[in-house]
């Protein structure tokens, strides 16, 4: 335990870094459409939140004590307790910034209206459009003594009160859920005068509510929005006759009838309506029924209507291909002559769809392959793979089938892909595989040579364009015969190799990373220069953040980039005063895990899929991968240091998680993303001119 320990709580450290997102929302600088969509993406992370860290809480609170990884000296129940305030407060703060946001929208010519605000013809417009797409997907429930109906997790319902103006007492109770995916939960309609209007789909069916209910005798209809978040843990059981996938399927059903978490409801619905509901539901109001506004899911608002102008989105940046890599280019090829180092979104994503397309169909390529944690719905790299197969490939795809919330898109491609003749592994027992590997092996020169990319993100081509990564692209056989062994292990759990160039966890990460560190230590204590430059998702591994404390304490300088959870308490005398922490939120999600050691001026760098937290140093299998290439080592430092300039988004990671905006260097203004986007254009446009001098 480490509740003596100068850290801040992991879960209120996470609100934190919530609060940094709602910040995008309020920002009047982020353009209009994005604090929409930024609006979606507190909600939609807020949600996960409840599903994930506070059902663990209330699990705690119910066993009456804490977990290994529950850093601070608060109980369960105190920890609970100040969880629900922080997101009352925040609550609070949405609504202000949505209200803001209405008006913005309104001195711009478009306006949400609801259901008392329609014109005749507005009116007419939307009974046609209800009648055609909304009526068939609705069929409400009655609620009476009859048993209380199961609500869907994170689904959004209306609780409607029908009575009768002549006869109050007369009252009927329904539930109406609200379609979530056979229709937009937004409806533009018809521009008018130079104005647009929007209209959300819960107004739609609060305008048509006699048209459901007319078998009733009642004349009067009120509605109000409530949503239940359910407990997202799985609870897989021990039966040994049942296949890990059987396991994982029945799993997912029951999680999605998981204890329920919190009820959001309408802060305007009668006490009547709402006693009944709790009672049927079996809640307590207060801890597990929480007031909020007349709309719920508001994560929706990621995929608001594109009906603004230009200036209302972000400058779009598209993506360049890599100086090395021009159309028609043999990857492979390239590779046998250097490295290569892809930088997303900065850069396509294709490439790596390159690689694995020229794989498939390159006769002299033996094996192909690769580890998957969360891919896209209609994902290019499957194809790839599936193609490789029907080439005649062999195959060996590692599928992890506990990525939380995307395990039922990896047991469909797990199916596929063994349909097909792929080698399928469903990962590693006790342990989750969140490595980002590819592996090509190809007939050369009368033997076999390795190919490898080793990333920090997943291989989907969706987040690809809003995540900064980074994945090396390598023919070294340092690096590449090394994956080939990552594989050697996955296909046989107890064949263990001694790397020599990757890291792995939960093997040797720990203790390598710890070594670097005290070498840096060790410098300083010698009185000679001593630093390192960290940038990851998160930071709350106790042992880790001891070790820095220790550095610090020696004089090692620590400056940190790390976007999300971040347990260490920086600037204090004795014991953190040469700590300084930043975290950037911003129109990308920054994702990359980037470690680099001064080293006493033999740098020394390394990529990882890995942050420091408990589970990616003890429970998975993570692969962090030594940079050598001199030139890759200049663009990723290069990124690190004109991160740590950043003064635009780069809010400072203090122990009162006050996310005041960085304000080095005001007399200038830079904004990391986009001056990282203009570094990499740069050295593209640079070789491109070098080729055409060389050609003339």
């Amino acid at each position: 335990m480490y509740s003596n320990e100068k850290f801040i709580n992991r879960e209120i450290s996470w609100l934190s870094f919530n609060e940094r997102v709602l910040q995008e929302a309020e920002d009047p600088e982020t353009p209009l459409f994005e604090r929409i969509r930024f609006i979606g993406i507190f909600s939609n992370n807020l949600d996960e939140f409840f599903r994930v860290r506070v059902a663990t809480v209330r699990r705690m609170v119910s066993l009456g004590k804490d977990e290994e990884n529950l850093l601070g000296d608060m109980t369960p129940n105190e920890l609970h307790n100040k969880i629900q305030n922080i997101v009352h407060q925040q609550q609070r703060k949405l609504d202000v910034i949505y209200n803001d946001i209405l008006e913005e929208l309104e001195d711009n010519n478009i306006f949400m209206i609801n259901e008392a605000q329609l014109t005749e013809k507005q009116g007419k417009f939307v009974k046609s459009y209800f009648y055609d797409k909304v009526l068939p997907n609705l069929v409400p429930i009655m609620l009476g003594k009859n048993k209380f109906p199961y609500l869907r997790d994170r689904s959004v319902y209306l609780a409607v009160k029908l009575s009768q103006k002549n006869n109050p007492k007369e009252v009927l109770y329904s539930l109406i859920r609200i379609p979530g995916r056979s229709v937009p939960r937004f409806l533009v309609l018809p521009e008018e005068d130079g104005k647009q209007f929007v209209m959300i789909l819960d107004d739609i069916i609060r305008f048509c509510m006699e048209d459901i209910f007319f078998y009733f005798d009642h004349d009067q209809y009120d509605a109000y929005t409530i949503k239940i978040t359910r407990d997202a843990e799985l609870d897989l059981d021990d039966d040994i006759s049942k296949s890990f996938i059987e396991k994982m399927s029945q799993s997912l059903k029951k999680r999605k009838k998981g204890k329920p978490v919190r009820l959001i409801y309408d802060r305007n619905m009668p006490d009547d309506l709402l006693q009944f509901l709790l009672k049927r539901m079996k809640l307590a109001e207060g801890s597990d029924a929480v007031p909020g506004g007349r709309y719920h899911n508001q994560k929706d608002f990621m995929n608001f209507p594109e009906i603004g102008k230009k200036h209302h989105y972000y400058t779009n940046l598209p993506p360049s291909r890599h100086k090395d890599l021009p159309p028609f280019t043999s990857v492979l090829k390239v590779l046998r002559q250097q490295d290569i180092m892809l930088h997303y979104p900065y850069q396509t994503f294709n490439h790596f769809i390159d690689f694995l397309r020229e794989a498939a169909i390159d006769p002299q390529v033996k094996e192909i392959g690769l580890t998957i944690y969360r891919v896209a719905s209609d994902s290019k790299v499957m194809n790839a793979l599936l193609n490789a197969v029907r080439n005649g490939k062999i195959v060996t795809v590692v599928i992890e089938l506990q990525a939380r919330f995307d395990e039922e898109a990896n047991i469909f491609w797990s199916n596929k892909l063994q349909e097909e003749g792929a080698n399928v592994i469903n990962g590693v027992p006790g342990m989750k595989v969140h490595s980002k590997l590819a592996w090509v092996q190809r007939k050369e020169n009368g033997g076999v040579r390795n190919y490898a990319y080793i990333g920090t993100g997943n291989f989907h081509e969706g987040t690809a364009r809003v995540y900064a990564d980074e994945g090396l692209l390598t023919a070294d056989p340092r690096l590449a015969d090394e994956v080939q062994k990552v594989f050697e292990f996955f296909k046989q759990n107890y064949l263990h190799y001694n790397y020599e160039h990757l890291v792995v966890s939960p093997f040797a990460m720990r203790k390598y990373f710890e070594k670097h560190i005290d070498q840096e230590i060790k410098l300083a204590k010698q009185g000679k220069p001593a630093w390192m430059i960290l940038k990851m998702n998160s930071l709350i591994d106790p042992g880790m953040m001891i070790k820095l404390y220790d550095a610090a304490k020696a004089g090692v300088e620590i400056q940190l980039i790390v976007r999300g959870i971040f347990g260490l308490k920086t600037g204090e005398n004795g014991l953190s005063h040469n700590i300084t922490a930043i975290s950037i939120v911003d129109k990308y999600l920054e994702h990359s895990r980037i470690f680099l050691f001064g080293a006493g001026g033999a740098e020394k760098m390394y990529i990882s899929s890995a942050d420091w937290m408990p589970r990616n140093l003890n429970r998975r299998i993570e692969v962090a991968c030594p940079i050598y290439d001199a030139s890759i080592k200049a663009e990723l430092k290069e990124m690190l240091l004109i991160q740590l300039r950043d003064n635009s988004k780069a809010r400072v990671l203090d122990p009162d998680l006050s996310n005041q905006y960085s304000e080095d260097g005001l007399d200038k203004k830079f904004r990391a993303q986009e001056d990282y986007y203009h570094y990499i254009k740069s050295i593209t446009h640079s070789a491109q001119e070098e080729t055409i001098n060389t050609t003339e």
